[in-house]
């Protein structure tokens, strides 16, 4: 038994093999691209903003090659914009519900997650501080340099209840 000559509907991918060496050449440019903008220290020094952006740049085009015709939707039906769209706009839209929450992250911490905060490295890269080698200018621990963080990022309106009752027992004689 043979097939009908109509009973197979093949869809005809154009460009072939050469489709395919031209995608990967690409592929290997932009890699070279991607591993000169990360390696350079001028980059990284003067403008690491920029570096970034192109960076994400760079992968974004590759990750359009791969999606474009190694997956093959180039050439699907438009149903595919029916799925991407909206699943992008609700990723977009999560990201953003987000920004308020990691805004205010420190706002109810207890005393005790705030011993224990990571603290805000405002050190340059080639700088020495030689006081933090030393334990402080006066001998400070850095136990005595957190909570003088914490009491520093403490509301103004938020007095302790343990402050009034200790003040009233040493002004008694």
């Amino acid at each position: 038994m043979g097939h009908a000559s109509g009973s197979h509907t093949h869809t005809h991918v154009p460009g072939g093999v050469g489709k395919y060496v031209a995608v990967f050449v690409a592929l290997c440019v932009l890699t070279a691209i991607s591993f000169a903008v990360g390696n350079s220290q001028q980059l990284r020094e003067n403008a690491p903003g920029v570096m970034m952006a192109m960076m994400m740049a760079v992968s974004c085009a590759k990750a359009s090659l791969v999606i474009l015709f190694f997956m093959h939707l180039k050439y699907e039906a438009n149903w595919k914009y029916v799925l991407t769209i909206p699943a992008s706009i609700m990723s977009f839209f999560l990201v953003l519900m987000l920004i308020p929450d990691i805004a205010r992250r420190t706002n109810y911490y207890t005393e005790e997650r705030w011993l224990y905060a990571a603290e805000e490295q405002t050190h340059h890269a080639g700088e020495h501080h030689d006081e933090e080698h030393a334990g402080g200018e006066h001998g400070a621990s850095e136990h005595d340099h957190k909570a003088e963080a914490h009491d520093a990022a403490k509301p103004a309106t938020e007095t302790p209840a343990t402050d009034a009752p200790a003040e009233a027992a040493e002004a008694k004689p």
